[in-house]
Protein backbone atom coordinates (compact mmCIF):
# COMPACT_ATOMS: atom_id res chain seq x y z
CA UNK A 1 0.00 0.00 0.00
CA UNK A 2 1.68 3.26 -1.02
CA UNK A 3 0.58 7.08 -0.09
CA UNK A 4 2.17 10.28 0.25
CA UNK A 5 4.08 9.90 3.96
CA UNK A 6 2.99 6.80 4.83
CA UNK A 7 1.28 7.33 8.61
CA UNK A 8 -1.99 8.01 7.57
CA UNK A 9 -3.74 6.01 4.51
CA UNK A 10 -1.49 3.58 3.71
CA UNK A 11 -0.71 2.03 7.33
CA UNK A 12 -4.51 1.34 8.04
CA UNK A 13 -4.39 -0.38 4.29
CA UNK A 14 -1.51 -2.37 5.53
CA UNK A 15 -3.31 -3.27 8.69
CA UNK A 16 -6.51 -4.08 7.29
CA UNK A 17 -5.17 -5.75 4.78
CA UNK A 18 -3.04 -7.98 6.69
CA UNK A 19 -5.41 -8.18 9.28
CA UNK A 20 -8.02 -9.49 6.72
CA UNK A 21 -5.27 -11.88 5.21
CA UNK A 22 -4.36 -14.04 8.20
CA UNK A 23 -8.53 -14.40 8.98
CA UNK A 24 -8.74 -15.80 6.05
CA UNK A 25 -5.64 -18.11 6.41
CA UNK A 26 -4.12 -16.59 3.77
CA UNK A 27 0.47 -16.14 3.93
CA UNK A 28 0.78 -12.33 2.66
CA UNK A 29 3.04 -10.34 3.22
CA UNK A 30 1.66 -7.11 3.53
CA UNK A 31 3.30 -3.86 3.72
CA UNK A 32 2.97 0.28 3.10
CA UNK A 33 5.54 2.40 2.05
CA UNK A 34 5.04 6.45 1.10
CA UNK A 35 6.70 8.21 -1.53
CA UNK A 36 8.14 11.81 0.12
CA UNK A 37 9.90 10.06 3.10
CA UNK A 38 9.50 12.92 5.05
CA UNK A 39 7.94 10.60 7.88
CA UNK A 40 10.80 7.84 7.91
CA UNK A 41 10.82 5.60 11.06
CA UNK A 42 7.69 7.36 12.27
CA UNK A 43 4.75 6.06 13.99
CA UNK A 44 1.25 5.66 12.03
CA UNK A 45 -0.42 9.42 12.54
CA UNK A 46 -2.38 8.65 16.23
CA UNK A 47 -5.32 9.21 14.57
CA UNK A 48 -4.38 6.53 12.11
CA UNK A 49 -3.56 3.99 15.38
CA UNK A 50 -7.02 5.13 16.61
CA UNK A 51 -9.07 4.38 14.28
CA UNK A 52 -7.28 0.63 13.72
CA UNK A 53 -7.29 0.31 17.54
CA UNK A 54 -11.55 0.64 17.65
CA UNK A 55 -11.86 -1.82 15.02
CA UNK A 56 -9.46 -4.37 16.48
CA UNK A 57 -6.32 -3.47 14.55
CA UNK A 58 -2.86 -2.43 15.98
CA UNK A 59 -1.06 -0.42 13.65
CA UNK A 60 1.37 0.83 16.76
CA UNK A 61 4.33 -0.74 15.50
CA UNK A 62 4.51 -0.09 11.91
CA UNK A 63 7.17 2.61 10.71
CA UNK A 64 7.08 5.07 7.56
CA UNK A 65 9.35 3.85 4.98
CA UNK A 66 9.90 5.39 1.63
CA UNK A 67 9.00 3.68 -1.35
CA UNK A 68 12.14 2.85 -3.94
CA UNK A 69 11.90 1.17 -7.33
CA UNK A 70 13.06 -2.42 -6.12
CA UNK A 71 9.78 -2.88 -4.40
CA UNK A 72 8.69 -3.16 -8.01
CA UNK A 73 11.15 -7.05 -7.81
CA UNK A 74 10.16 -7.73 -4.36
CA UNK A 75 6.03 -7.27 -4.51
CA UNK A 76 3.46 -8.72 -6.66
CA UNK A 77 1.06 -6.26 -6.46
CA UNK A 78 0.99 -2.36 -5.34
CA UNK A 79 -1.70 -0.64 -4.49
CA UNK A 80 -1.63 3.17 -4.63
CA UNK A 81 -4.29 5.16 -2.55
CA UNK A 82 -4.32 8.35 -5.35
CA UNK A 83 -3.16 9.64 -8.61
CA UNK A 84 -0.52 12.16 -7.61
CA UNK A 85 1.33 8.77 -5.41
CA UNK A 86 0.97 6.68 -9.02
CA UNK A 87 2.79 9.53 -10.67
CA UNK A 88 5.34 9.77 -7.61
CA UNK A 89 5.39 5.73 -8.20
CA UNK A 90 6.32 6.39 -11.73
CA UNK A 91 8.78 9.50 -11.47
CA UNK A 92 10.96 6.81 -8.33
CA UNK A 93 10.43 3.87 -10.15
CA UNK A 94 11.95 4.71 -13.51
CA UNK A 95 12.99 1.95 -15.64
CA UNK A 96 11.54 -0.79 -12.96
CA UNK A 97 8.00 0.59 -13.52
CA UNK A 98 6.03 -2.10 -14.15
CA UNK A 99 2.48 -1.04 -14.95
CA UNK A 100 0.99 -4.89 -14.66
CA UNK A 101 1.68 -4.61 -10.67
CA UNK A 102 0.14 -1.75 -9.92
CA UNK A 103 -3.03 -0.25 -9.06
CA UNK A 104 -5.46 2.02 -7.46
CA UNK A 105 -6.59 0.24 -4.29
CA UNK A 106 -10.25 1.81 -4.92
CA UNK A 107 -10.46 -0.26 -8.01
CA UNK A 108 -10.48 -3.27 -6.28
CA UNK A 109 -14.04 -1.93 -4.87
CA UNK A 110 -15.19 0.28 -7.93
CA UNK A 111 -13.44 -1.09 -11.18
CA UNK A 112 -12.12 1.58 -14.01
CA UNK A 113 -13.32 4.55 -11.66
CA UNK A 114 -9.58 5.44 -10.35
CA UNK A 115 -10.69 6.86 -6.93
CA UNK A 116 -8.35 8.28 -4.83
CA UNK A 117 -8.90 7.26 -0.81
CA UNK A 118 -8.94 10.76 0.31
CA UNK A 119 -6.15 12.29 2.35
CA UNK A 120 -7.51 12.59 5.98
CA UNK A 121 -4.20 14.39 7.19
CA UNK A 122 -5.44 18.25 7.51
CA UNK A 123 -8.80 17.22 8.54
CA UNK A 124 -10.33 15.72 12.11
CA UNK A 125 -11.36 12.70 13.21
CA UNK A 126 -14.25 11.70 11.17
CA UNK A 127 -12.05 11.61 8.23
CA UNK A 128 -10.37 8.74 9.48
CA UNK A 129 -13.27 6.83 9.92
CA UNK A 130 -14.28 7.38 6.82
CA UNK A 131 -10.91 6.30 5.20
CA UNK A 132 -11.02 3.46 7.25
CA UNK A 133 -14.60 2.15 5.89
CA UNK A 134 -13.59 2.63 2.39
CA UNK A 135 -9.80 1.13 2.33
CA UNK A 136 -11.42 -2.12 4.80
CA UNK A 137 -14.54 -1.99 1.70
CA UNK A 138 -11.47 -2.06 -0.70
CA UNK A 139 -9.47 -4.68 1.31
CA UNK A 140 -12.42 -6.77 1.51
CA UNK A 141 -12.35 -7.07 -2.19
CA UNK A 142 -8.99 -8.16 -2.68
CA UNK A 143 -9.44 -10.73 -0.41
CA UNK A 144 -12.35 -11.95 -2.48
CA UNK A 145 -10.32 -11.50 -5.74
CA UNK A 146 -7.08 -12.87 -4.56
CA UNK A 147 -7.90 -15.60 -2.58
CA UNK A 148 -6.79 -19.07 -3.71
CA UNK A 149 -6.00 -22.24 -1.36
CA UNK A 150 -2.16 -22.22 -0.62
CA UNK A 151 -1.55 -18.44 -1.78
CA UNK A 152 1.13 -16.80 -1.28
CA UNK A 153 1.51 -13.12 -2.16
CA UNK A 154 3.39 -10.27 -1.49
CA UNK A 155 1.23 -7.38 -1.54
CA UNK A 156 2.62 -3.18 -1.05
CA UNK A 157 0.40 -0.74 -0.45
Amino acid sequence: MVCLGNICRSPLAEGILQDKAIKAGLSWSVESAGTNGYHTGEAPHRLSQKVAKLNGIDISQQRSVKFTANDFEVYDKIYVMAADILEDVKKIAGNKFDPSKIDYLMNELVPGQYLDVPDPWYGAEPGYHEVYELIDKACAAVIEKYTIPNSQYSILK
